[in-house]
């Protein structure tokens, strides 16, 4: 709540971001309730139609107005541009998408300079008691997933998300890709979860053009479901690695693509580690944010997971499922040539610890530790 209050402090526009079902309405509703203000919910027809003509409804209105779905009328996004370069802010303009603008059509740079962005996902880590850790990771944090009665209900409403994903969300943005081959991408992007993302094998796999696969990806980022997570590039001569990583950002649903339904499956299924990675990362980026974050890695095999860029310094954050890690060579050489101020191993157990003068073995249930230290109030 404290970024979203900030966001429309500072700004005239404030996009709450994140996929569908994620919390975003209801965190929109709690300040809505609290300040009062003017709510359209674009998924309702009587409200599109209030806003047939957006620059006449929009522009007598004062206080906080919110806009939920607003991909699914683009125009409004230029509608909102000179309301918001009115003197004195009338109004605060809250909008919540499930779509990034960078994928609606004609709306990318209409707002630029004007909107603060806050991305949601979910429960995340400093949310949940810590004895439901676990079921956070095998179901995700889509709140009524995390919350269902049992595990075989939350892998049923995880299957009604992808479907419905799929057969209508999409195609209200104007997708056309039929859903039986998007479900297959977005299958085997799961399979690569974690992995260096290689668009000419999946291209392959999917008897597509490397060009088709590339643009599937880009949707399924552009709806928050999947993660890019760049690569870093330092001026030392080495040869580095430049693919990106790719993650399906929520664990719950990497799990049902994967068919892993319980604890076990998950604890016994080859993508344990792959998806202890990505599970841990996304908590790390929900308590941290997501601006100024890559991976590092080089072709003589050294790598980080996540490297953090935070007031001029460099920090590093490596995820191993085992309740014990250790130092490791890859870590002693990102130290070295990366010149970080400080690192973290996140691991699922219970106690953590030193391994290096710079390096704490860190237990997943205190990352707030991590949050403090790189300087995230």
């Amino acid at each position: 709540m404290s970024r979203l209050e900030t966001a429309l402090d500072e700004n005239p526009v404030a996009a709450l971001l994140g996929p569908r079902q994620c919390g975003k309405s209801t965190l929109a509703r709690m300040l809505a309730d609290r300040e009062g203000g003017h709510w359209f919910d674009l998924e309702s027809a009587e409200d599109q139609g209030a806003l047939a003509q957006p620059e006449l409804a929009l522009k007598k209105l004062s206080g906080l107005v919110v806009i939920d779905e607003i991909q699914r009328m683009p125009e409004l996004f230029s509608a909102l541009r000179p309301l918001a370069d009115r003197r004195g802010r009338p109004a605060r303009f809250l909008i919540l998408g499930s779509a990034s603008p960078d994928i609606v059509k004609g709306v990318s740079e209409t707002l630029a300079g004007r909107v603060g962005f806050v991305d949601l996902a979910g429960f995340h880590t400093g949310e949940i008691p810590p004895d439901r850790l676990d079921d956070l990771w095998l179901r995700g944090g889509f709140p009524r997933s995390f919350l269902a009665n049992g595990d075989a209900a939350s892998g049923r409403w995880r299957s009604d998300f992808i479907r419905t994903f799929l057969e209508r969300d999409l195609p209200q943005l104007g997708i056309r890709t039929p859903a039986p081959t998007l479900r297959r991408f977005w299958t085997m992007v799961g399979h690569f979860h974690g992995q260096q993302w290689n668009a000419a094998e999946l291209a392959r796999s999917l008897g597509s053009s490397e060009g088709t696969a590339r643009n599937y990806l880009d949707l399924l980022c552009g709806t928050y479901v999947v993660r890019r997570l760049q690569p870093w590039h330092t001026n030392l001569g080495k040869r580095e690695i430049s693919a990106p990583k790719v993650y399906v950002r929520d664990s719950g649903l990497l799990h049902s693509l994967l068919g892993i339904k319980t604890t076990k499956d998950l604890h016994s299924h080859p993508k344990l580690g792959a998806s202890w990675e990505g599970h841990a990362l996304e908590q790390v980026l929900a308590l941290c944010g997501s601006a100024d974050t890559y991976y590092w890695g080089t072709h003589a095999g050294a790598e980080l997971d996540l490297l953090l860029l935070r007031g001029g310094k460099a920090y590093g954050v490596e995820f191993k499922v085992n309740d014990g890690p250790k130092m490791t060579r890859s870590l002693h050489i990102a130290l070295d040539d990366l010149k970080l101020e400080r690192a973290w191993i996140i691991h699922p157990g219970e106690k953590s610890y030193p391994v290096h003068d710079k390096v704490e073995a860190l237990s997943l249930k205190k990352l707030n530790v991590l949050r403090k230290a790189v300087g995230v109030a």
